[in-house]
Protein backbone atom coordinates (compact mmCIF):
# COMPACT_ATOMS: atom_id res chain seq x y z
CA UNK A 1 0.00 0.00 0.00
CA UNK A 2 1.29 3.54 -1.08
CA UNK A 3 0.07 6.91 -0.03
CA UNK A 4 0.15 10.49 -1.98
CA UNK A 5 -1.07 13.57 -1.03
CA UNK A 6 -1.80 16.55 -3.61
CA UNK A 7 -2.97 19.54 -1.65
CA UNK A 8 -6.66 18.72 -0.38
CA UNK A 9 -7.04 15.08 -2.20
CA UNK A 10 -5.26 11.88 -1.47
CA UNK A 11 -5.56 8.48 -2.66
CA UNK A 12 -4.39 5.09 -1.44
CA UNK A 13 -3.23 2.40 -3.83
CA UNK A 14 -3.50 -1.43 -2.20
CA UNK A 15 -2.48 -4.43 -3.72
CA UNK A 16 -3.47 -7.81 -2.58
CA UNK A 17 -0.65 -10.28 -2.81
CA UNK A 18 -2.99 -13.36 -3.11
CA UNK A 19 -5.45 -12.57 -5.17
CA UNK A 20 -3.39 -10.35 -7.06
CA UNK A 21 -6.31 -7.72 -7.22
CA UNK A 22 -5.91 -4.06 -6.20
CA UNK A 23 -8.42 -1.24 -4.82
CA UNK A 24 -8.10 2.61 -5.18
CA UNK A 25 -9.95 5.23 -2.45
CA UNK A 26 -9.82 8.67 -2.91
CA UNK A 27 -10.65 10.38 0.54
CA UNK A 28 -10.48 14.37 1.31
CA UNK A 29 -7.81 15.72 4.04
CA UNK A 30 -9.24 19.25 5.32
CA UNK A 31 -6.70 21.70 6.06
CA UNK A 32 -5.64 22.96 9.27
CA UNK A 33 -5.93 26.24 11.40
CA UNK A 34 -2.94 26.97 12.68
CA UNK A 35 -1.77 29.90 15.40
CA UNK A 36 0.36 32.94 13.72
CA UNK A 37 3.80 32.08 13.67
CA UNK A 38 3.35 28.87 14.62
CA UNK A 39 4.29 26.22 11.87
CA UNK A 40 2.19 23.08 11.15
CA UNK A 41 2.89 19.52 12.32
CA UNK A 42 3.39 16.40 10.05
CA UNK A 43 -0.30 14.83 9.39
CA UNK A 44 -0.77 10.99 8.84
CA UNK A 45 -1.69 11.82 5.41
CA UNK A 46 2.05 12.57 4.06
CA UNK A 47 3.31 9.47 5.63
CA UNK A 48 4.21 6.69 4.12
CA UNK A 49 2.38 3.26 5.20
CA UNK A 50 4.88 0.31 5.33
CA UNK A 51 3.94 -2.64 3.00
CA UNK A 52 4.36 -6.02 5.05
CA UNK A 53 7.58 -7.72 3.12
CA UNK A 54 8.71 -4.48 1.30
CA UNK A 55 12.58 -4.43 3.37
CA UNK A 56 13.08 -8.01 1.70
CA UNK A 57 12.16 -7.60 -1.53
CA UNK A 58 14.14 -4.21 -1.52
CA UNK A 59 17.03 -6.54 -0.04
CA UNK A 60 17.08 -9.32 -2.45
CA UNK A 61 16.68 -6.72 -5.52
CA UNK A 62 20.01 -5.03 -4.23
CA UNK A 63 21.88 -8.03 -3.65
CA UNK A 64 20.40 -9.62 -7.45
CA UNK A 65 22.02 -6.36 -9.01
CA UNK A 66 25.05 -6.02 -7.07
CA UNK A 67 25.89 -9.74 -8.38
CA UNK A 68 24.67 -8.90 -11.61
CA UNK A 69 27.08 -5.54 -11.42
CA UNK A 70 30.31 -7.74 -10.33
CA UNK A 71 29.70 -10.68 -13.00
CA UNK A 72 29.77 -7.37 -15.63
CA UNK A 73 32.82 -6.69 -13.79
CA UNK A 74 34.79 -9.71 -14.03
CA UNK A 75 34.06 -10.61 -17.67
CA UNK A 76 35.32 -6.71 -18.66
CA UNK A 77 38.53 -7.66 -16.72
CA UNK A 78 38.89 -11.22 -17.86
CA UNK A 79 38.81 -10.01 -21.85
CA UNK A 80 41.12 -7.01 -21.61
CA UNK A 81 43.87 -9.13 -20.49
CA UNK A 82 46.76 -7.73 -18.23
CA UNK A 83 47.54 -4.51 -17.75
CA UNK A 84 51.29 -5.01 -19.53
CA UNK A 85 48.77 -6.45 -22.77
CA UNK A 86 47.13 -2.66 -23.13
CA UNK A 87 48.48 -1.34 -26.54
CA UNK A 88 50.18 1.89 -25.66
CA UNK A 89 50.03 5.18 -26.93
CA UNK A 90 52.34 6.11 -29.68
CA UNK A 91 54.92 8.97 -28.64
CA UNK A 92 55.63 11.80 -31.29
CA UNK A 93 59.59 11.66 -32.02
CA UNK A 94 61.32 14.58 -31.12
CA UNK A 95 63.70 15.29 -33.95
CA UNK A 96 66.72 16.27 -31.09
CA UNK A 97 67.14 12.68 -30.76
CA UNK A 98 68.34 12.72 -34.41
CA UNK A 99 66.32 11.40 -37.68
CA UNK A 100 66.49 7.53 -36.85
CA UNK A 101 68.65 7.10 -40.22
CA UNK A 102 71.56 4.86 -38.38
CA UNK A 103 72.97 2.70 -41.66
CA UNK A 104 72.14 -0.45 -42.00
CA UNK A 105 74.72 -2.99 -41.61
CA UNK A 106 74.63 -6.09 -43.62
CA UNK A 107 75.87 -9.10 -44.27
CA UNK A 108 76.73 -9.20 -47.81
CA UNK A 109 79.75 -11.82 -48.11
CA UNK A 110 83.83 -10.91 -48.04
CA UNK A 111 83.43 -9.19 -51.37
CA UNK A 112 81.80 -6.47 -49.97
CA UNK A 113 82.30 -3.43 -47.95
CA UNK A 114 80.11 -2.08 -44.99
CA UNK A 115 81.31 1.28 -45.74
CA UNK A 116 79.46 3.06 -42.48
CA UNK A 117 82.92 1.53 -40.25
CA UNK A 118 85.03 0.18 -42.91
CA UNK A 119 88.55 2.25 -44.08
CA UNK A 120 89.12 -0.35 -46.54
CA UNK A 121 91.26 0.98 -49.35
CA UNK A 122 92.65 4.15 -47.47
CA UNK A 123 96.02 5.38 -48.54
CA UNK A 124 96.68 2.41 -50.44
CA UNK A 125 98.30 3.65 -53.40
CA UNK A 126 98.03 7.12 -55.55
CA UNK A 127 95.86 8.34 -57.71
CA UNK A 128 96.47 8.13 -62.07
CA UNK A 129 98.85 11.22 -63.12
CA UNK A 130 95.69 12.43 -64.99
CA UNK A 131 93.20 12.47 -62.45
CA UNK A 132 95.74 13.95 -59.85
CA UNK A 133 96.23 16.44 -62.30
CA UNK A 134 92.62 17.28 -62.61
CA UNK A 135 92.40 17.68 -58.72
CA UNK A 136 95.26 19.78 -58.25
CA UNK A 137 94.64 22.27 -60.97
CA UNK A 138 94.15 25.99 -60.06
CA UNK A 139 90.85 27.64 -59.65
CA UNK A 140 89.53 30.25 -61.74
CA UNK A 141 88.59 33.55 -59.89
CA UNK A 142 85.40 33.09 -62.15
CA UNK A 143 84.30 30.41 -59.74
CA UNK A 144 84.90 31.70 -57.08
CA UNK A 145 81.74 33.29 -54.74
CA UNK A 146 81.65 35.64 -52.18
CA UNK A 147 79.01 35.65 -48.48
CA UNK A 148 78.17 38.76 -47.67
CA UNK A 149 80.31 38.47 -44.44
CA UNK A 150 83.42 38.29 -46.94
CA UNK A 151 84.22 34.92 -46.80
CA UNK A 152 84.95 33.30 -50.02
CA UNK A 153 83.94 29.64 -51.41
CA UNK A 154 83.68 27.04 -54.25
CA UNK A 155 80.05 26.61 -55.44
CA UNK A 156 79.15 22.79 -54.10
CA UNK A 157 78.59 21.47 -57.95
CA UNK A 158 81.68 22.91 -58.87
CA UNK A 159 83.19 19.77 -56.40
CA UNK A 160 81.27 17.63 -58.24
CA UNK A 161 81.95 18.73 -61.73
CA UNK A 162 85.78 18.23 -60.68
CA UNK A 163 84.94 14.23 -59.57
CA UNK A 164 82.98 13.36 -62.16
CA UNK A 165 86.03 14.97 -64.15
CA UNK A 166 88.48 13.25 -62.92
CA UNK A 167 87.32 9.74 -62.02
CA UNK A 168 83.90 9.77 -63.88
CA UNK A 169 80.27 9.34 -63.05
CA UNK A 170 79.74 6.69 -60.77
CA UNK A 171 83.25 6.14 -60.09
CA UNK A 172 82.94 8.03 -56.66
CA UNK A 173 79.99 8.10 -54.17
CA UNK A 174 79.64 9.49 -50.55
CA UNK A 175 78.43 7.03 -48.10
CA UNK A 176 77.04 7.83 -44.80
CA UNK A 177 78.87 6.93 -41.47
CA UNK A 178 76.46 7.36 -38.66
CA UNK A 179 73.18 8.86 -38.03
CA UNK A 180 71.75 12.43 -39.21
CA UNK A 181 71.68 14.32 -35.95
CA UNK A 182 69.10 17.49 -36.20
CA UNK A 183 69.59 20.15 -33.06
CA UNK A 184 67.78 23.37 -32.41
CA UNK A 185 69.51 25.15 -35.48
CA UNK A 186 71.25 23.18 -37.59
CA UNK A 187 71.56 19.42 -39.10
CA UNK A 188 74.75 17.77 -38.92
CA UNK A 189 75.89 13.69 -40.16
CA UNK A 190 79.22 12.60 -41.12
CA UNK A 191 79.93 11.16 -44.45
CA UNK A 192 82.81 9.08 -46.21
CA UNK A 193 84.42 9.86 -49.45
CA UNK A 194 84.66 6.27 -51.13
CA UNK A 195 86.46 6.80 -55.16
CA UNK A 196 86.90 3.35 -56.82
CA UNK A 197 85.70 1.06 -54.29
CA UNK A 198 88.37 2.37 -51.50
CA UNK A 199 88.37 4.75 -48.68
CA UNK A 200 89.08 8.21 -49.21
CA UNK A 201 88.26 10.83 -46.54
CA UNK A 202 85.59 10.88 -43.86
CA UNK A 203 84.25 14.46 -42.65
CA UNK A 204 81.37 15.74 -41.19
CA UNK A 205 78.80 18.14 -42.71
CA UNK A 206 76.65 20.88 -41.43
CA UNK A 207 73.99 23.19 -42.52
CA UNK A 208 71.93 25.51 -40.39
CA UNK A 209 67.99 25.55 -40.83
CA UNK A 210 65.13 28.40 -39.93
CA UNK A 211 62.33 26.23 -39.64
CA UNK A 212 61.26 22.23 -39.27
CA UNK A 213 59.87 22.56 -42.30
CA UNK A 214 63.85 23.66 -43.81
CA UNK A 215 65.17 20.06 -42.23
CA UNK A 216 65.14 18.15 -45.81
CA UNK A 217 66.99 21.00 -47.39
CA UNK A 218 69.52 21.34 -44.64
CA UNK A 219 70.10 17.83 -44.46
CA UNK A 220 71.00 17.95 -48.19
CA UNK A 221 73.12 21.14 -47.87
CA UNK A 222 74.23 18.98 -44.98
CA UNK A 223 75.54 16.02 -47.39
CA UNK A 224 77.09 18.88 -49.83
CA UNK A 225 78.77 20.59 -46.87
CA UNK A 226 80.56 16.99 -46.13
CA UNK A 227 81.91 16.59 -49.49
CA UNK A 228 83.16 19.89 -50.02
CA UNK A 229 85.38 18.82 -47.12
CA UNK A 230 86.55 15.43 -48.06
CA UNK A 231 87.63 17.09 -51.43
CA UNK A 232 90.79 19.09 -49.29
CA UNK A 233 91.89 16.07 -48.57
CA UNK A 234 92.28 15.78 -52.35
CA UNK A 235 93.96 18.97 -52.89
CA UNK A 236 90.73 20.06 -54.86
CA UNK A 237 90.41 24.28 -54.24
CA UNK A 238 92.85 23.88 -52.07
CA UNK A 239 93.52 28.01 -52.70
CA UNK A 240 90.59 28.51 -50.58
CA UNK A 241 92.47 28.07 -47.33
CA UNK A 242 95.58 29.68 -48.23
CA UNK A 243 95.70 33.27 -46.71
CA UNK A 244 97.87 34.83 -49.24
CA UNK A 245 95.38 33.82 -52.39
CA UNK A 246 92.46 35.09 -49.95
CA UNK A 247 94.11 38.22 -49.05
CA UNK A 248 95.20 39.02 -52.68
CA UNK A 249 91.66 37.58 -54.03
CA UNK A 250 89.43 40.08 -51.93
CA UNK A 251 91.81 43.16 -53.07
CA UNK A 252 91.49 42.61 -56.66
CA UNK A 253 87.55 40.74 -56.70
CA UNK A 254 85.84 42.05 -53.96
CA UNK A 255 84.20 45.56 -52.93
CA UNK A 256 83.16 46.62 -49.93
CA UNK A 257 80.13 48.60 -49.54
CA UNK A 258 76.96 50.03 -47.66
CA UNK A 259 73.29 48.71 -48.74
CA UNK A 260 69.67 49.92 -47.25
CA UNK A 261 66.82 47.39 -47.19
CA UNK A 262 63.95 49.39 -49.26
CA UNK A 263 61.41 48.52 -47.33
CA UNK A 264 62.64 48.34 -43.64
CA UNK A 265 64.88 51.56 -44.63
CA UNK A 266 67.72 49.24 -42.53
CA UNK A 267 71.36 49.74 -43.77
CA UNK A 268 74.37 47.57 -42.94
CA UNK A 269 78.02 46.94 -44.92
CA UNK A 270 78.49 44.25 -46.99
CA UNK A 271 81.12 42.60 -49.36
CA UNK A 272 80.33 40.77 -53.03
CA UNK A 273 82.41 40.73 -56.16
CA UNK A 274 83.37 43.71 -57.67
CA UNK A 275 81.65 42.46 -60.99
CA UNK A 276 78.21 41.89 -59.35
CA UNK A 277 75.72 44.31 -58.50
CA UNK A 278 73.08 45.01 -55.58
CA UNK A 279 70.08 43.38 -56.15
CA UNK A 280 66.17 43.89 -54.81
CA UNK A 281 65.47 44.49 -51.73
CA UNK A 282 68.78 46.75 -51.28
CA UNK A 283 69.85 49.85 -52.46
CA UNK A 284 73.78 51.03 -52.70
CA UNK A 285 73.88 54.16 -50.34
CA UNK A 286 76.96 56.33 -49.23
CA UNK A 287 76.88 55.43 -45.78
CA UNK A 288 75.22 54.58 -42.32
CA UNK A 289 75.36 58.30 -41.70
CA UNK A 290 74.48 59.82 -45.51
Amino acid sequence: MATLTFQRATWCLQVSRTSRTFAVSFTTVLPRRHKPGSLPSRSRAFQEPQIPGASRHNQARSAFTSTKVFQAQQAQESSAGPASELPQKATTQDLSDGLDDQPLVLDEGTTKVDWSRSFHGLSTQPFSKEAADILLQPISPDDVEVKPDGIIYLPEIKYRRLLNKAFGPGAWGLAPRGETIVTAKAVTREYALVVLGRLVSVARGEQDYFSPEGIPTAAEGCKSNALMRCCKDLGVASELWDPVFIRKFTAQHIKELFVEHQVTKKRKKLYMRKDGKVSYPFKEVKGFGA
